[in-house]
């Protein structure tokens, strides 16, 4: 399966719970329905923060990725 368009990175590296939530939270509002914001984090407690906000609120993880505890998350934007 071939990646969606980007249309956000939202860069994380570095911040830890609860900066990434806030800021992914930020980057959603940021883009339009349909688009797509890539998240990068290495918070071990982004993995589960990110995915239960992207499900409580309607959008979809379109693909998560963890190679060696860099995360890298595709969340469109579905509302």
């Amino acid at each position: 399966m071939v990646d969606p368009k980007v249309s956000r990175t939202l860069d994380t590296v570095g911040l830890y719970c609860p900066v990434p939530l806030f800021k992914t939270r930020e980057g959603i509002d940021s883009i339009q329905v349909g688009e797509v914001l890539e998240v990068l984090a290495d918070d071990p407690a982004a993995e589960e923060d990110i995915t239960r906000f992207v499900k409580r609120t309607g959008h979809e993880l379109v693909k998560l990725e963890n190679v060696d505890g860099n995360l890298r998350f595709l969340i469109k934007k579905l509302k």
